[in-house]
């Protein structure tokens, strides 16, 4: 192809035809473009083998024409000047000279023209049919605009009518739509536009197709410029108001303000205000909710459960003269009272409703079983309980014991020849485990008070009796060491009378047994004697529900993990169940028995040591079992924050700053701290008892921490800080924690027998004591004559008249029998010569120790002061 412009030459200049065959017939199309150019397209005309010929037409001027021209190319300018028509050579000459592939090529180029003719075809086809459809809808928008603008002025009208106030008809009249629909046009919309710019859109995709085919046929074909529609707008009413454009600035809406019209809605919000002016505005109704109230709750909670707004609670209060905000704390009745008045139905719950229903249902007659008794075996420290125990179980458990007695409460079952099975709870007897013989008696059906034969009744065997009577429980009396020769069991029964304990010899309902846990001699009556009493108190409890038990003993294993010794009393604790102690809780992992056989399940009245708590809780703490973790957070969360609150207050209660310093001031008041570590619970708890009742009026001994298990290097750092003593029972620091204890300087005290602690924390706190000073009287002087020496000063010549007299005793000189000073004797002379000692009826020279207001007449006093050291 060739650019030529139309003014330098007439006759269009032609290029050789693309061919190999230059026989063929060929066309020239002229493109003209801007600024005077135009340009010459020589199109070759080729027509497959097997086609008719198109006719020729036209004259000689014309310029040929392709034999075929897509119908896209045609469409383009249907108002353009024919194309005159050429013929065409026969099918032999135009197929003369084309190879194979150039006949495929020209095959699939036809093919693509006559599939894309199809697709245009469909894609007309297709918006037609749109056409018609949005054209029916636009008539059915207009038909519904017109029937609502009808009835809207027909509402219009009948407002006017029905209004009788000046002020209403003028708002009814200036009451327009704020849509009106003008005339209808049937000039093109922007529909239209949108759909003659799809058109055109289509136009030039399926041109550039024509031009992709012309390109492989030889050629390209000049294109007709299209004619572009052209929206007329919507004729207006001459002063008809015209609608806004633009953004709306106020001086735009101060400026026409007065042309403006009112919107739709203000009119209905007008509208809608005069009807409740008419009617009368009626209150809604409150809707009365039941409203929790905890002890304390804040404001924005009380408004949420309320589902009031906050802030009309608040100036709820401020009417009522309380300036709060919503993080305030109210009190129960304040929040009940503000509850009460908003129109709710306050419903007062405590913080310990938590606990409600934790233990179950009280079971009843007939689902209960017989189980077997609990026994707990008392009296006073080495009257044979454990061997009696140990003679019962055929075991030897005193041998393991410390120094030969129980500390801590040991739970066992043992099973009879009979094959009924017991229950035995093994308490301490010495003074300072009180606590645990206090709950052995809460926890059992029996107690059998061992006393020995030839020792009688102790004080702790006094303690025992006032347990079992507290706890309202039976009891039977075992006179043990009857093979000594000393025993005298008529003795024991009747020292027993002093205390209310009558016995079947006496006359009472006391049953007594006469046993020796040495030779094992009665042990058999002592166990039918059990079982009688058993019998007559009907035990029974029901193991099909969730288990419920006390806690006997705690602590804390290294290997295991904190482990609890559990005596269940209703139902069946199962491994896997989620139980609470206390203020610990987690999931059974293990249970065992007293022999450490693992168990599945423990029924009502069975010993077990429980694993899997997530702490050692307290000796007596109740257990029991709950159906979800959630709940024993719960319940575990509360008494870990109860027990908080009581430490705190116990705390401020002994160490409040006047009361402290008035007692530091007042009595001088000397506190030592210990930490104490222990195997068991129990045991802690015990010698934290135990120190705490060493105290007196001058000296105190404070357990600032107990805890069970080994010495760990937190409990080192807390003797640091507050200079205390670590007295570990039964327990062990290991080296890395020993080597810091050195080298921080803290005591760490082993001991395995409580009564060896307890003699050396009475020894620690009798230190603190001051010691006494007791004064002794030695003699008399009288001064004959006052010597003032240089450089010594004066010196009192001096007659013993009584007693002697010491160098370096006290003095008290007295004039006209009033002392005058109290000091010490510096100088004692006898003639020139230092002397200790001067006896009655000598003269000596005496000299005070910074005092010189001697004269004569005056009598001195002599005294010696003798230190005395107490304990406690």
């Amino acid at each position: 192809m060739t650019d030529n412009n139309e003014n330098d030459s007439g006759e269009p200049q032609q290029r050789k035809p693309l061919s190999l065959n230059r026989n063929l017939g060929s066309g020239v199309v002229r493109q003209s473009f801007s600024h005077g150019r135009s340009k010459t397209v020589v199109v070759e005309v080729k027509k497959k083998r097997g086609l008719d010929a198109p006719k020729s037409a036209g004259t000689d001027n014309a310029s040929p024409k392709p034999s075929f021209v897509p119908t896209t190319t045609l469409r383009v300018n249907t108002a353009a000047a024919p194309v005159a028509r050429e013929a065409v050579p026969d099918t032999s000459q135009a197929m003369h000279g084309l190879s194979q592939s150039e006949m495929r090529a020209r095959q699939g180029a036809l093919e693509r023209a006559q599939e894309a003719e199809t697709q245009r075809q469909e894609r007309e086809r297709r918006e037609r049919e749109a056409r018609a459809a949005r054209e029916e809808l636009d008539a059915q928008r207009r038909q519904e605009q017109e029937r609502l603008q009808k009835l809207e002025q027909e509402r219009l009208e009948r407002e006017r009518e029905e209004s009788s106030d000046n002020d209403e008809a003028s708002t009814a009249k200036t009451a327009k739509p704020a849509y009106e629909p003008k005339g209808l046009d049937v000039r093109p919309t922007a529909d239209a536009e949108i759909e003659d710019e799809g058109e055109a859109e289509e136009i030039s995709e399926t041109t550039e197709e024509g031009e992709d085919l012309l390109s492989e046929l030889g050629g390209r074909v000049k294109k007709q410029k299209q004619q572009v529609l052209k929206i007329v707008p919507v004729a207006r009413t001459k002063n008809a108001p015209q609608r806004r454009s633009g953004r709306l600035t106020i001086t735009a809406a101060l400026e026409d303000g007065g042309d403006r019209q009112r919107s739709l809605a203000s009119v209905r919000r007008a509208r809608e205000k005069e009807r409740e002016r008419r009617m009368g505005k009626q209150e809604p109704l409150r809707q009365s909710r039941e409203v929790t109230i905890p002890e304390a709750i804040t404001v924005a909670d009380l408004a949420n459960r309320m589902a009031e707004r906050l802030t009309d609670v608040v100036k709820y209060l401020m009417k009522q003269g309380q300036m709060l905000k919503g993080n305030d704390v109210l009190d129960a009745d304040t929040a009940e009272l503000i509850a009460t008045d908003f129109g709710h139905v306050a419903k007062r719950v405590a913080e310990s409703d938590v606990e409600i229903g934790l233990e179950g249902v009280v079971d009843t007659d007939t689902n209960q079983q017989p189980r077997p008794p609990v026994v707990t075996i008392m009296g006073h420290v080495d009257h044979g309980k454990t061997s009696l125990l140990d003679a019962i179980r055929q075991a030897d458990v005193v041998s393991g014991e410390a120094g030969g007695i129980t500390q801590h409460i040991g739970a066992y079952q043992v099973r009879l020849p009979s094959g009924e099975k017991v229950t035995f709870l093994d308490t301490p007897g010495h003074a300072a485990f009180s606590a645990m013989r206090s709950r052995g008696a809460k926890v059992t059906d029996i107690v059998v008070l061992v006393v020995a034969a030839d020792d009688g009744v102790m004080p702790q065997t006094i303690e025992a009796i006032n347990h079992a009577k507290a706890a309202n429980v039976p009891m039977i009396v075992a006179v043990n060491k009857i093979d000594k020769p000393s025993a005298d069991a008529s003795k024991v029964l009747s020292e027993l009378l002093q205390y209310e304990v009558v016995t079947e010899e006496f006359g009472g309902d006391v049953l007594a047994v006469q046993v020796s846990a040495l030779k094992k001699t009665g042990l058999d009556k002592l166990l039918e004697t059990i079982m009688l009493q058993a019998e007559v108190l009907e035990l029974g409890a029901n193991p099909n529900r969730s288990a419920e038990g006390i806690v006997i003993e705690a602590k804390l294993d290294k290997g295991r993990g904190p482990i609890a010794t559990v005596l269940v009393q209703r139902g069946t604790m199962k491994r896997g169940d989620i139980i609470v102690a206390g203020s610990q809780w987690g999931r059974v992992r293990v249970m065992s028995d007293e022999r450490g056989q693992a168990l599945e399940e423990a029924g009502p009245s069975q010993p077990v040591e429980v694993l899997g708590l997530d702490g050692a809780p307290e000796p007596g703490d109740q257990l029991v079992v709950v159906e979800n973790e959630a709940r024993a957070r719960e319940v575990t969360d509360y008494r870990v924050r109860m027990r908080r609150d009581k430490a705190v207050v116990r705390q401020s209660a002994r160490t409040g700053l006047e009361t402290m310093l008035a007692r530091i001031k007042d009595q001088k008041i000397k506190e030592f701290p210990f930490i104490v570590k222990s195997d068991v619970q129990g045991s802690a708890e015990a010698i934290s008892a135990s120190v705490s009742k060493l105290a007196t009026e001058e000296v105190l001994g404070r357990v600032i921490h107990q805890g069970v298990g080994g010495i760990t290097e937190s409990d080192v750092s807390l003797a640091k800080s507050a200079g205390a003593v670590i007295l570990a029972f039964n327990v062990r620091a290991g080296k890395p924690v020993r080597d810091l204890a050195e080298a921080e300087g803290v005591e760490i005290r082993y001991y395995s027998i409580i009564y060896n602690l307890i003699d050396d924390v009475k020894d620690i706190l009798s230190g603190l004591l001051e010691p006494e000073h007791k004064e002794t009287f030695i003699g008399y002087a009288q001064v004959l004559q006052v010597f003032n020496i240089t450089k010594v000063g004066k010196i009192a010549g001096c007659k013993v008249t009584e007693g002697n007299i010491k160098r370096g005793c006290g003095v008290r000189l007295l004039r006209d029998d009033v002392v005058i000073h109290e000091g010490k004797l510096s100088t004692l002379k006898r003639f020139k010569d230092e002397v200790s000692e001067v006896n009655p009826g000598q003269e000596c020279g005496m000299g005070f120790t910074d005092y010189q207001d001697i004269r004569e007449g005056d009598q001195i006093e002599c005294f010696e002061v003798e230190i005395i050291k107490r304990s406690l």
